[in-house]
């Protein structure tokens, strides 16, 4: 793991006391997130998709069709911008003012290549499917060379990151607390529902170990 020095680029300037630079408190936060948005500017327009990620030691991999015009804008080697945010809560103050939530946030900078290698692209894929469900590849059917062919991988070095972090309760004003009002924090954290069967699922598939136990951290 590497750490990521405060830059003009990742610097948190606001609340600068919720900023973290450390790896270990940056890359779970990659980790966890389902999806990430990816900001990055073509012909001259600012653009922020939403996509899954997945996190190889220090570098970040995107997937989709040959034809995204993100992963074409990444596999250039342009710059990107790639966050993560997770909300744990949503921080209820006596003033409106100090209203707040919860969250752990990651912002990385970084430049693309693509996925050359058969070998980089099957790890890279891998490594998807097991962020969004672990366990599911090797269980499930692997790509054909006809899938593999239709998909780009694009391999993200991390140059720069920072974190920003918010917990605990509320922060209001020394003459708020006398004030007759509920203040503190309502936590919130990802559920998933009991697993339902596709339609035409086969008799007698049962549901497997790895999905009917699933939780995300």
């Amino acid at each position: 793991m590497t750490d990521f020095p405060p830059s003009d680029r990742n610097r948190v300037r606001r609340l600068p006391a919720r900023a973290h630079y450390d790896a270990d408190t940056i890359y779970p936060i990659l980790d966890e997130a389902l999806i990430c948005h990816v900001g990055f500017v073509a012909d001259g327009q600012p653009f922020v998709i939403p996509t899954i990620q997945a996190r190889l030691g220090d570098t970040i991999i995107l997937h989709g069709a040959k034809a995204s015009r993100l992963l074409k804008h990444a596999a250039a080697g342009e710059p990107l911008c790639i966050t993560c945010t997770i909300v744990d809560g949503l921080v209820l103050a006596r003033s409106v003012f100090h209203h707040s939530m919860n969250y752990r946030s990651a912002v990385v900078f970084g430049r693309g290549r693509l996925a050359e290698s058969a070998e980089e692209k099957w790890a890279a894929l891998e490594a998807i499917t097991e962020h969004v469900m672990p366990g599911r590849w090797a269980d499930a059917r692997l790509p054909n060379e006809l899938e593999m062919n239709a998909t780009s991988v694009v391999l993200v070095e991390i140059d720069e990151a920072t974190a920003k972090v918010r917990s605990g309760p509320p922060g209001d004003d020394d003459e708020d607390y006398a004030l007759p009002i509920w203040a503190g924090v309502l936590p919130s954290h990802l559920q998933f529902g009991a697993p339902l069967d596709d339609p035409k699922l086969g008799a007698g598939i049962e549901v497997p170990g790895y999905v009917g136990a699933f939780w995300r951290k």
